[in-house]
């Protein structure tokens, strides 16, 4: 036992001790391959990415060097890559850049007391073990709030697309009063580079999928502004360039540990943890399902907590899991999570090499690139599957999807949330009450739903709760009751069967112990067959125990019936015409009176 127990921490604090003997040439071969297409891949994406957070390009390709191995080396699935993605770029722009200038030092420093504060919240969340807590979290909210952000993005890069003098920063409504406002400012040769990307990009992806669009699309927007510039000069076509990155490890940085500081921006922490880790787990859950790999939550917060806390240090802003970069390893043939690590690695090469080239990326063709992604997250499919499935769900989607366009955005997944739970309680607030009585055509008198002018037994009425019955849902249930005894006073005895009641707790406890003493007093009696073992736990307990009597339980249906028949008043029984259960028969019989 305490070899196991010893292992088991082991294994917790080296994760990559459960794959590592699954190293060996051909492993190392494939996840090699895999690590060298995630690193063409991640290149353009970083540096949108970074764009889109407000930070320096760099900054981007940064937070998919050290923190992909670290969540690679302790998170729990062997595909998921991490790194800068859309959703907490969006976030940290959205929030920061209220705060402070975007691409300031003092904003690059927010972003990295940010990424230290989300990684120690990631971090004591896995410690605790809380890693159901993205269940909470619908896939309906996700869907909601990453279409949201997709308008968003689009929304922020309006500017840099058509040359557009708009404040960054600016909320929706307001980027859109001013996109409106500015169209006669539009730039026409800034307009052309944008499009000549956008639609390179759209031609690539449709014609050409496994050619790496991105690259295509940058490749095309840096040379038709290069040839606008060079004719017409920077000063007549008005396209600037992002310039040129620096072509190096990752800078060593300083997060800043003020309490003030931690203090603004603990709100903003707690939507990018929760949005982080929802983005990592159900990736992860996904391709682990095509994978076949069981994947620990408690440890994939622990694994992008460290990635975090760690990246913080080395210039890297808050990373999560994504979604194109994880499939696209899998798909590649990665083994194991050293192919995310060598992704990493080859990142750098790459970046040694094609650093000075980005002086040539325009900024037009990074907000078309962002278009791309952004467009990308509206998930169409999942969209329409939910309108048309369900009203509620739908609401949930469509309040997400305004919240993040018009809230905070650290407010927006809380309000799908909230609007979910909501929903939720209510529909368990409100459980199923179905009427039973016995199939005179099954030989089993098998309890099937009464339908309307069905005989029933005028003094047993036999119930079924489908649901939990808790706090919320003790009003509707004690409604019900009453408004039976008023229409069926003579109901006296009541059956209710629990085999589909989940739960009761302390007020639903009560309310059986009231309605029992009720009908004690009439004459009557609650009873049950099939509780489960929980409930009848909790009923068992004082006082509720001494109101609904020790005998009042049953495990099997016939003893049900036949104990409760012989409660009920043989003198309503004898001018009784229901004849419903075994017992009335047998009843009938042996009270007729002999033949002459």
């Amino acid at each position: 036992m305490k070899t196991r127990s010893s292992s088991h921490w082991l294994y917790r604090a080296a994760p990559f001790l459960r794959w590592w003997p699954l190293v060996g040439r051909d492993s190392l071969k494939a996840d090699l391959l895999a690590g060298l297409i995630g690193a063409v891949i991640v290149l353009p994406q970083g540096v949108a990415f970074a764009t889109l957070a407000g930070l320096p390009p760099e900054y981007g390709l940064y937070a998919a060097m050290v923190p992909a191995v670290i969540a690679a080396l302790w998170g729990s699935s062997w595909h998921l890559v991490s790194g800068p993605t859309n959703a907490i770029s969006l976030v940290v722009f959205a929030t920061l850049s209220h705060l402070a200038e975007p691409g300031s030092a003092r904003y690059v420093t927010l972003a990295l007391t940010l990424t230290i504060m989300v990684g120690t919240l990631q971090l004591a969340m896995g410690l605790a073990r809380l890693g159901q807590l993205v269940n909470f979290i619908s896939h309906t909210v996700v869907v909601g709030f990453t279409a949201g952000a997709g308008v968003l993005i689009m929304a922020s890069q309006l500017r840099n697309f058509f040359g557009m003098p708009i404040p960054r920063g600016a909320s929706f409504i307001e980027t859109l009063r001013q996109f409106l406002a500015h169209l006669p400012d539009v730039q026409p040769w800034v307009l052309a580079v944008g499009l000549a990307t956008l639609l390179s990009g759209l031609a690539v992806r449709r014609w050409w999928p496994k050619v790496p669009y991105m690259i295509v699309a940058m490749l095309v927007g840096s040379v038709a502004a290069w040839f606008l510039n060079r004719n017409l000069g920077p000063a007549a076509t008005g396209i600037a360039t992002i310039g040129a990155l620096p072509g190096a490890l990752p800078p060593l940085s300083m997060p800043e540990f003020s309490f003030d500081t931690e203090k603004r921006l603990l709100g903003i922490a707690l939507a990018v943890t929760a949005l982080g880790l929802t983005e990592a787990v159900s990736i992860a859950r996904s391709i682990a399902v095509k994978s076949g790999q069981r994947i620990d939550g408690n440890q994939e917060f622990i694994g992008q907590g460290l990635s975090n806390i760690v990246g913080s240090f080395f210039s890297a802003y808050a990373s999560s899991g994504s979604f194109n970069r994880s499939g696209v390893n899998y798909e590649a043939g990665a083994r194991t999570p050293l192919a995310a690590a060598f992704a990493a690695g080859f990142l750098v090469l790459t970046l040694l090499a094609v650093a000075p080239l980005a002086a040539y990326l325009p900024n037009a063709a990074m907000a078309a690139i962002l278009f791309l992604v952004a467009w990308g997250l509206f998930d169409f499919h999942h969209i329409g599957s939910i309108v048309r499935a369900s009203r509620s769900e739908a609401a949930v989607l469509g309040v997400t999807f305004v919240a993040t366009l018009v809230m905070h955005l650290e407010m927006a997944v809380l309000a799908g949330v909230l609007l979910s739970l909501l929903l939720y309680l209510n529909r368990t607030s409100k459980p199923s009450l179905r009427s039973l009585v016995p199939d005179a055509a099954d030989p089993q008198r098998k309890l099937v739903e009464r339908r309307a002018g069905a005989a029933e037994c005028p003094q047993l009425q036999i119930l079924r709760i489908e649901g939990s019955l808790y706090f919320g849902a003790v009003n509707h249930v004690g409604e019900y009751l009453h408004h039976m005894e008023e229409r069926k006073p003579g109901q006296k005895h009541l059956l209710l069967l629990g085999r589909s009641m989940n739960f009761v707790d302390i007020a639903g406890a009560e309310l059986l112990a009231q309605e029992a003493r009720r009908r004690h007093a009439r004459g009557g009696g609650l009873w049950f067959h099939g509780l489960r073992e929980g409930a009848m736990a909790m009923l068992a307990k004082e006082p509720f125990a001494g109101d609904i009597g020790r005998d009042a339980y049953f495990t099997e249906k016939r003893d049900a019936i036949a104990g409760i028949y012989a409660q009920l008043d043989k003198d309503v029984c004898a001018k009784c015409r229901a004849r419903i259960f075994e017992e009335c028969g047998q009843a009938r019989k042996l009270s007729a009176p002999p033949a002459a």
